[in-house]
């Protein structure tokens, strides 16, 4: 049974249209002698993380959090969370020629990510803002990725039904997830596959 063609794209931002260089983290443990990757697993730590992307506390207070479990003192510890999060990543501009060749397409598109208060802010920084039709925040919709709620308020707001919809994102769990709420799932590792990504949306090859 062939699927129906989708007539809208929810795209993840991490990892998908926005790429992160390694390199200021990890001269940013080097400085304050912190082990390698301890910024990002200590605010990857489930009980800090989950709040953070489902809108129940702030990303200033998320980042208060991680300088308070980092091992080194108070000062240092909130200077070094201070600088790493200075830099906000790049855009990938192969993901994002993508979206403007979809939108060019007819079809609608959202940005679909789990994030905090501090993703408007990121997305005017980047030049995104005005590159999609629709943000669809977990921050905001208080539910974060790959819960069934997140997909079924997502198409919502989207108007569009989740047969309907291509969902486009970086980790298979996520994918998943978008696929059992009835959404078409595919999982981004490159440009290599919009040629067959262009045929789910039904735009020119």
């Amino acid at each position: 049974m062939m699927r129906d063609r989708a007539q809208a794209l929810m795209i993840d931002l991490d990892g998908v249209l926005r790429r992160w260089d390694p390199a200021p983290m990890i001269a940013v443990e080097v400085e304050y002698g912190l082990k390698p990757a301890s910024l990002l697993e200590t605010a990857m730590s489930w009980d800090i993380y989950r709040p953070a992307m489902a809108g129940e506390i702030t990303d200033a207070e998320w980042m208060r959090l991680v300088a308070d479990r980092l091992p080194i003192e108070a000062d240092r510890a909130a200077a070094a969370v201070a600088a790493w999060q200075s830099y906000r990543g790049e855009v990938d501009p192969e993901a994002l020629a993508f979206v403007r060749e979809v939108r060019a397409g007819g079809r609608k598109v959202a940005i679909a990510t789990n994030a905090t208060d501090r993703l408007r802010p990121d997305l005017d920084a980047l030049g995104l803002t005005g590159e999609v039709d629709l943000v669809l925040s977990s921050w905001e919709l208080k539910v974060h990725k790959p819960a069934p709620e997140y997909f079924q308020q997502a198409c919502l707001q989207l108007r569009v039904l989740p047969k309907h919809v291509l969902f486009v994102d970086d980790d298979d769990r996520v994918i998943r997830g978008a696929r059992a709420a009835g959404l078409s799932g595919y999982r981004w590792a490159g440009p290599q596959h919009v040629p067959y990504l262009r045929k789910v949306l039904d735009l020119p090859v």
